[in-house]
């Protein structure tokens, strides 16, 4: 459902470069980093810090790279890679396997010091990204949206459950929810929602916001982009 990879996607982009990583497992996983920009927009190597997006179950990292470029116009190094056994990454598709692949994508980031270390999980994504944290230092700050409670109703163990994961601090986290979202629907995340609220969290509901990148109109997706950026760069809003 995802499709099939295609380069061309991003070939207009000037500050955009492939990478990869390899895993415990002798696996690559290949992805793209879209570079810091500095004000002037032009290349600059004192990346304010980085961005990793874990995209949803049915996206390829090429596909919605370009939805990310003004954080890398705001001086933040941005990376989305492929999920094992989807577009260029090798490997079977088990999450297992898949938040394990976070984990090294995280640690082999986190080992170039950067500044600021910020994270944006999309549906599926969401489910990662909070497996592949839970118990890492607290510092870092991270968009959830539009992630299901849990997925053990589905057959899957207990303890990959987003609700199970969630830090006992949550205040560096947002939760996004759309209220026209047909795939995740806000009684699906409204349990860890919840909880993520008595933690501290912010919580964002949006009346005309569906599923993220199945908006109806680019006004909407890009209202989503804003408010995700505004977050994680802690900017002040007059929305």
């Amino acid at each position: 459902m995802a499709g099939t990879p295609d380069s061309a996607r991003v070939s207009g982009f000037s500050n955009v470069e492939p990478v990869s990583i390899s895993t415990v497992d002798g696996r690559m996983l290949q992805g793209y980093q879209l570079k810091a920009m500095s004000s002037g927009r032009e290349l600059t190597t004192n990346a304010k810090g980085y961005l990793l997006v874990a995209q949803g179950n049915a996206m390829l990292a090429d596909q919605i790279l370009g939805s990310f470029m003004e954080f890398a116009q705001a001086g933040l190094d941005v990376y989305i890679f492929d999920y094992r056994g989807y577009g260029k990454s090798q490997g079977k598709r088990r999450l297992k396997a898949i938040v394990s692949d976070y984990r090294e994508i995280i640690d082999h980031l986190d080992s170039r010091l950067y500044s600021a270390r910020l994270f944006y999980g999309i549906s599926f994504g969401g489910i990662v990204l909070l497996d592949a944290l839970n118990g890492r230092a607290d510092d870092r700050w991270m968009v959830i949206d539009s992630t299901p409670s849990r997925l053990s109703d589905y057959g899957c163990p207990e303890m990959y459950d987003p609700v199970e994961n969630l830090p006992k601090d949550s205040s560096n986290l947002l939760f996004v929810v759309g209220l026209k979202d047909l795939v995740v629907s806000p009684a699906m995340s409204k349990e860890l929602v919840d909880l993520a609220k008595i933690r501290g969290a912010s919580v964002m509901v949006d009346p005309e916001m569906a599923h993220p990148f199945m908006d109806r109109n680019m006004s909407t997706h890009n209202r989503r982009i804003k408010a995700v950026k505004s977050f994680l760069l802690r900017e002040e809003t007059t929305d």
